[in-house]
């Protein structure tokens, strides 16, 4: 699923594209809540995430007065920099999974960034911006309401996994209200969500290897239902688990922020 839609442009009607996954969002009352939600302000540094027909890309670049949009849809990236080019508009044709966030800041400044995210590729985008996250301040994006639930889940939730402790780990995670399917066009079969977060500037617990860390997470949610003695066998012995002061017996979606670190700093001491 992608993002925005109705502009009011007068340019010939866009076609979705069922290989982009494009539905648009035209809600004028859902359009001015997310923009409130985002609070965009003059100097701000805001890039927008598929940006479509540019329902939000209007009202940002209103407030911002500049904006960075990203959108591989050929078409659509040629009509914005037609209609809103000349008015401090920034237009990137490219699959997000490729680009370099480090090529839009400036010096020190830090990205806002925002957008409908394509629903199909929601969790690859979040990965990739988390592992740029030195550059950005917060994000606000629009997701189903499956994924912003998973990812603001605690332990003990059934939805509970990977992403919600890495967004944890790297984010505070809010979802902030939910939209309806009638909000875009077509009508997408899944409720949305609009998620905030704000970047962690030290996460919240310590860890002597970050990639360690994230790597213990993965392997640990990889066969979730198994127990810690079972998916960590290859790297800790039961004795070694308990070390971290961690039950071996324990299934990952009981674990919090702190028994994940643990772990893996524990992996990372090595055996004995």
């Amino acid at each position: 699923m992608t993002g925005p839609a109705d502009s009011g442009a007068r340019a010939p009607p866009h076609r979705p594209r069922r290989r982009f996954a494009q539905n648009f969002l035209h809600d004028r009352g859902v359009i001015a809540r997310i923009i409130a939600a985002i609070g965009p302000h003059p100097g701000g540094h805001i890039v927008e995430i598929g940006p479509g027909l540019g329902a939000l890309t209007a009202p940002l670049l209103e407030r911002a007065g500049s904006l960075d949009v990203i959108e591989l849809d050929r078409d659509l990236a040629q009509r914005l920099d037609e209609e809103f080019g000349g008015r401090g508009l920034r237009v990137r044709r490219a699959d997000v999974l490729a680009v370099d966030f480090r090529s839009l800041a400036h010096g020190e400044e830090r990205l806002r960034v925002v957008g409908n995210l394509p629903y199909n590729i929601s969790t690859p985008v979040l990965f990739h911006l988390l592992g740029q996250r030195e550059l950005i301040d917060d994000m606000h994006f629009m997701l189903q309401r499956e994924v912003v639930e998973r990812i603001v889940a605690g332990p003990g939730s059934r939805v509970y996994g990977r992403l919600s402790v890495m967004i944890r780990f790297a984010c505070e995670a809010q979802k902030l209200f939910d939209v309806g399917a009638g909000a875009f066009r077509p009508a997408p079969r899944v409720a949305s969500a609009l998620l905030r977060l704000r970047v962690r500037r030290a996460p919240p617990v310590a860890v002597t290897d970050p990639a360690l860390f994230a790597a213990t997470v993965a392997r640990c949610f990889a066969q979730r239902r198994k127990t810690l003695r079972n998916s960590l066998r290859a790297v800790l012995d039961q004795d070694s688990i308990r070390d971290a002061g961690v039950d071996p017996g324990a299934r990952p979606e009981t674990l919090d922020l702190e028994a994940f670190a643990a772990l893996a700093n524990r992996i990372g001491r090595g055996p004995g």
